[in-house]
């Protein structure tokens, strides 16, 4: 087992006998962006870099250990841009900070192992060998595939309450990041051959591409090193890679933004049925809204610089249902819906509805218009057609194929 830093025993402890409360993570874009800008040519500080390349039998194809900074220019690029790509992505929905369940920090435990593996800087054969089996057995990936790990040590600066640097520093963070990339065949094609001096096939050539998954640990949190909690990156937030994050990393899944709205969409579908119409949908959408809204004049109020997110938990949407006019077998039917479809897991209102705009699709049309707008959208049948009706202000106009025009 690794040394941990007793204040981290003493939280365990705490946490372990539930004498502290639980809080949900905010991620920080700032802490975030403080990193990631690093990562260029005069700022980077990778110490080395290591890998393994896998093909689509899981066999090990070659590995690689590099002092980072050794590297010919143009490499050195080209490996940083796939490292600064784990750092990309909307928070919440590519980027998830998760936290590890306490079996994880005991003796044997994915935390404990990446612990060991950070404090090894990447020169032993033997945890990195164990690190690759673990990606191995647990990322589910038809064909070939880069591990890419790198190590980094960040003296972090010291800053005033109006964010500016001092000269001295705070502390020094200590993290790996790893990163996933698919390697794929380029596409077939013709080119320029020199040495036949003709026009003939290409050669294709293997290609690593951006990163599919990947992590920072330990996450950077409040400006500060966090072992409690590891960042997740994954390319596709609507379909994130499971056993990537319970096996590799030991995490329990979160949901991402994109999840959570297809979650609540399929929820009310299969829950509503019948009363599932466009008058008690945009009622739905806007008593959530009303909700956040109320919730940033608040902390507005209170001056409050991040208001934590609104957890739409299973009561709170039976009580939005209910004012939206839903009837009590259809709620009951919609609670019964969340416990299967959400069970343990949060999903929050700033997720579950589009705040910049109100959308709406018909098999040929999509329209979109602003949140502020959409409750003046009504269904009406005219001469015995469906149809849906737009309010029109004297100042306002069509445009048609860039074309301002008249009604």
């Amino acid at each position: 087992m690794y040394n941990i830093p007793n204040a981290g025993s003493f939280y365990k402890l705490l946490h372990a006998y539930n004498l502290i409360e639980t809080e949900v993570i905010n991620l920080n874009k700032k802490e975030i962006m403080e990193i990631k800008k690093r990562l260029k040519k005069e700022g980077c500080t990778f110490t080395r870099m290591c890998g393994c390349y896998v093909d689509g039998e899981h066999n090990r194809i070659t590995r690689l250990g590099k002092t980072f900074l050794n590297l010919d220019e143009e490499e050195f690029f080209k490996y940083l841009e796939l490292a600064k790509k784990v750092l990309s992505g909307t928070l919440g929905n590519n980027l998830l900070e998760l936290e590890f369940p306490l079996s994880e920090e005991e003796q044997g435990g994915r935390q404990q192992f990446l612990l060991g593996l950070r404090q090894s800087r990447l020169k032993n054969d033997d945890l990195l060998e164990r690190f690759y089996d673990l990606i191995i057995e647990n990322y589910d990936y038809a064909g070939n595939y880069l591990i890419l790990i790198f190590h980094d040590a960040y003296d972090v600066p010291s800053k005033t309450k109006d964010h500016r640097s001092l000269d001295e520093s705070e502390e020094i963070y200590e993290y790996l990041l790893c990163a996933v990339c698919p390697v794929t065949l380029s596409k077939p094609g013709l080119s320029y051959l020199e040495q036949s001096n003709e026009i003939g096939l290409r050669m294709r050539d293997w290609i690593v591409e951006i990163p599919d998954a990947g992590f920072v640990f330990p996450a950077f949190t409040d400006r500060s090193t966090d072992i409690h909690s590891v960042l997740f990156y994954a390319k596709n937030a609507k379909e994130p890679p499971i056993e990537f994050i319970e096996g590799v990393l030991g995490c329990v899944k979160k949901m991402t933004a994109a999840e959570q709205k297809e979650t609540f969409r399929s929820l009310l579908e299969d829950a509503l049925g019948e009363e599932c119409s466009y008058e008690t949908v945009k009622e739905i959408h806007d008593k959530i809204q009303e909700k956040i809204t109320e919730d940033k004049n608040l902390s507005s109020q209170q001056k409050e610089e991040e208001p934590e997110p609104i957890a739409l938990s299973k009561e709170t949407m039976k009580e939005i249902l209910n004012e939206s006019g839903v009837s009590e077998e259809k709620i009951e039917q919609a609670g019964q819906a969340y416990d299967e479809k959400v069970g343990d897991a949060v999903l929050y209102a700033e997720n579950v509805v589009d705040q910049r705009k109100f959308e709406v699709k018909t098999y040929d049309v999509v329209l979109h218009v602003k949140p502020e707008k959409a409750s003046q959208i009504k269904s009406q049948i005219i001469d015995g057609q469906k149809c849906l009706v737009i309010p029109m202000d004297d100042n306002e106009n069509i445009n048609v194929n860039g074309i301002h025009t008249t009604v």
